[in-house]
Formats: C-alpha cells, structure tokens, sequence
C-alpha cells in the first residue's frame, strides 16, 4: 500500500487536551506520508463549556458535530477520544482506526501526594463523573463528593490554587516581617528573625510551573482535598510531572468504556481502508469492542455509573464490570473471561448475565434520578 500524497483533512475539537491526541493521530499517519490537516470544530459541548452533560439533552454532545463534518462530506474523518462516543452512529459512518490505548485507569490527584486511603474523614474529592462519584462513596462513604468542571488544565487548576494562594500569603507576610526586622536592626535596635522561607516571593514564584502560576490566579469556590482524572488525559495533557497523584486500582476502580483510546470515524471509503492499515491497533479495537458492546447491550449511554474493562490475557478477553446505583451503597460487579474469536458474541453473554442480576434496573434508576451535576468523564 502507498499512501504518498495521500491527503487527509480530519476535524477535531480545539480544546489542548483534544489537539495533543488529534497531534498523535496526525504524526502516525505523517509518518506514513499521509498529508494531514487537522480542522478544529466547536462542538454543542464546548459552546457550553460549563454546562453539564445532562443539561446538553443527548449524550454525544462533543461527538456528533465532528461527525456531522464527515456525513457532509466537508473533512475525511474525525478523531474522538473513544469514551465520549455514542454506541450509536449513523449507517453511513464506521470506526476506521482505533489506534493503540493508553492507560485506561483513573488516578487520585493531590496537592500533596496524599493517596486515597490517607485522606481525611469528610474530606472533599471533585468529579463530575456518575461512575467516579460511586465509585469513590462505595470505596469511602464518609467522602465529600463534588462537581468539577473544566477539561484536564482547569480541574488541575481548582485543585492547586488554594494550597498555592495560601503559600504566597504566607511568604508575603514573612517577606515583610523581614524587612521590618531588617529596617528595625538597621536603626539599631536589637531583635532577633529567622526567616520562614529560605527564598523571595519572587524566586519562588519563578521556580513554579505554568500550571501552578495559573492555578495563583483562579478564583476558588470549591476547596478539593483532591480529584480523580484519567490518567490518559493527564498524560497526553503534559500535566503528569507536574502533579502528584495516586493510580487506582482498575478492579476496584473500573474504567469507562473505551477509556484511554483514540477512534477515527469516516465514511466507508478506500482512504479509510488505508488509514485503517496504517492506524489500527488490533488489540485495542478487540478490547473496546468489548466494553462498548456490553455497555450499548445494557443501555448504559454515558451517564449512567457503569465500568467495563477488557484486557486480552492468551486467547481470552478479561472483563471486569461494575454497575452501580448514584450513591455508590448498591453495586453489580461481575468478571469473567470471553474468547477473543467471539468477543462480540460474548460480551452480550456478559451484557446478558448482568440483566440477569439486576444491571438494567440499576441503569434505569440512574438515568430516571440524574443529578444535575452529571458530567461526561
């Protein structure tokens, strides 16, 4: 196959979190002598920045204007982040290429490295995420579970800024006690000071990253203890050096469907079978599969506070899923091992066993008792 002078025009959303993973997508397909064009599109989800999903009226708010691009025939494809997709799409459209995943776990964000278990009784974790939120009160009922809004940057920020606002006050105020002691000795009165801080304010500004700098200058209304992030998204976003954090564990913590990929969406056309060659991961697309099937078998659309996680081991896909009621107090959880020859097909076995067990009616409730602060992961 030679993909020479192939050109390629593929919509992604403008937010950084999005163009880092769209910039991955166009380096790979580069690579192999693609020319590519990114165009950055503003979906209804980003013109409503911080609204909430629910508030939106359908699921696929910042999906379905990419792919509206693609139907109109206006780009060649569209690079989603997997978790946000509908598992429903238009006939018309086909998933060409799901490159290889990143992690799809979550991690607990700190300012101080604090992990999970060694959080204080009450103390206040943010997300915005159902599946998040159960999670957390079924590990820790006595947390504090609060809505969190943004992308991967400003949640980062709300976390940061009081502990770092805080800080500068404090070195503030020592720096002029200094002064007034040093004026004081100066005239020649006799006192003793032993500075705080061993730096300036201003040195100990310059030394902060530009995530903390920003986080000086955000107004707080919410004081987090900590957040819990996908670790993908930490990663692509730059922020993971700069931040130190807890990974939870995926059994007890279960991922979002499709959590960690990438998917290229197009018409079924000769440029997707390429694109499909050079980008596709089959280990990945059999995975997801998985998860997105048993969650479109469940009806679990993206609100409802359901995980499922597929990690091929030999010839078998290991499954992990967790369904749950909003309160994190009643949970269905349920692995098992499906063929990788017939994934599909065992994945709505799986999907089936936990109707059997009272999955659905969880979904239900979820979907019939939505709190406004629902959000997508």
């Amino acid at each position: 196959m030679s993909t020479r002078g192939i050109q390629l025009r593929l919509a992604t959303r403008g937010s950084d979190l999005a163009l880092r993973q769209s910039g991955e997508v166009k380096a790979a397909l580069e690579d192999r002598r693609f020319d590519v064009e990114l165009v950055e599109v503003e979906t209804t989800g980003d013109q409503l920045e911080d609204a909430l999903i629910t508030n939106l009226g359908k699921t696929g708010a910042f999906v379905r204007d990419l792919d509206r691009k693609v139907l109109d025939e206006e780009v060649d494809g569209a690079i989603h982040s997997m978790k946000d997709m509908p598992t429903d799409h238009p006939d018309e459209l086909i998933v060409a290429a799901i490159p290889e995943r990143a992690s799809a776990g979550d991690v607990l964000v700190t300012p101080d490295g604090t992990t999970l278990d060694e959080l204080p009784e009450g103390a206040t974790v943010g997300t915005s995420s159902l599946r998040r939120k159960a999670q957390l009160l079924a590990a820790r009922p006595d947390l504090n579970v609060e809505p969190l809004r943004g992308n991967v940057d400003t949640r980062a920020e709300k976390l940061l800024a009081p502990a770092l606002q805080a800080e500068h006050e404090a070195r503030t105020e020592a720096e002029k006690d200094e002064k007034a002691a040093e004026e004081i000795q100066r005239k020649g009165h006799k006192k003793d000071f032993d500075a705080e801080f061993d730096r300036t304010v201003e040195e100990w500004f310059n030394d902060l990253a530009e995530i903390e700098r920003r986080a000086m200058e955000r107004e707080v209304e919410t004081e987090y203890d900590a957040i819990v992030l996908a670790q993908a998204g930490l990663e692509r976003s730059g922020l993971a050096h700069h931040l130190q954090y807890e990974e939870l564990p995926k059994d007890e913590f279960v991922p979002a469907p499709g959590q960690g990929a990438l998917a290229v969406t197009s018409l079924d056309t000769e440029t997707a079978q390429n694109v499909n060659t050079v980008l596709d991961h089959p280990r990945t697309r059999v995975e997801t599969t998985v998860e997105r099937t048993i969650l479109a078998e469940l009806n679990g659309g993206c609100v409802a506070p359901i995980g499922v996680h597929g990690l091929i081991q030999g010839e078998n896909v290991h499954v992990d899923v967790q369904v749950f009621s909003q309160d994190g107090t009643e949970k269905i959880e349920l692995s098992r091992d499906v063929s990788v020859e017939h994934h599909v097909s065992g994945a709505k076995d799986v999907a089936q066993e936990l109707r059997k067990q009272g999955a659905a009616e969880l979904i239900e409730e979820a979907r019939a008792d939505e709190p406004r602060e629902a959000k997508r992961e």
